[in-house]
């Protein structure tokens, strides 16, 4: 048997990396959270899917905070998505009338889904895209990915990103379903995995 001196830190053996939670259904998740855009704008598009694990298999728990531009590409820089109530201080949620381009929602029980939002606009170089941040069950850090959107194929040739990533941009591109709905599953790893990004 050995003995540790735990009084000195360069001495202290490390202990084993684990999950906790996930805990992300009490207090993360808000009403109105997949209403990013003010419900009954004329230009609101829908994007959904599923977050899958490994096997394919859907996350009931998971839970998926996404940010976007102005259809201007100018990014908003409002608040209104926590409002709290000054009388009881409760939570009031969006105010219903300002873009603030943020939105957090969780997965529903068989993986899926979605938020309301307004097409992103093109910044920079970079072609439209909605930012994506997962956090699920079996992650120590959260993910970083994006969700681009057709219909601008040129736009999304030149992209910095996708031109990096070669075969795999397939796995950053929402597919259209219809004229305002479009499908982006998140695969967290496996055959077909999304695409994530780091931040240095």
């Amino acid at each position: 048997m050995t003995i540790t001196d735990a009084s000195s830190p360069d001495r202290v053996p490390p202990t084993p990396s684990h999950t906790v939670g996930p805990f992300y259904g009490y207090a993360l998740p808000f009403r109105g959270g997949e209403d990013i855009a003010p419900l009954g704008h004329p230009d609101t598009i829908t994007v959904h899917g599923c977050v899958l694990d490994g096997a394919g298999d859907p996350l009931p728990d998971a839970l998926i905070e996404l940010w976007g531009p102005r259809p201007d590409g100018s990014v908003p820089r409002v608040d209104g998505s926590m409002r709290r109530d000054p009388a009881g201080g409760g939570h009031l949620g969006r105010n219903g009338v300002e873009f603030t381009g943020w939105g957090r929602v969780q997965t529903d029980a068989d993986g899926h889904w979605y938020v309301r939002t307004l097409r992103p606009g093109a910044r920079g170089r970079n072609a439209p895209y909605l930012a994506v941040c997962v956090f699920a069950r079996g992650l120590l850090v959260h993910l970083f990915t994006r969700i681009y959107l057709p219909g601008d194929e040129a736009a999304l040739a030149a992209d910095p990103l996708l031109t990096q990533v070669g075969e795999r941009r397939r796995t950053l591109i929402a597919g259209e379903e219809t004229d305002r709905t479009y499908r982006f599953d998140i695969r967290l790893q496996g055959e077909g995995e999304t695409v994530f990004l780091e931040f240095q």
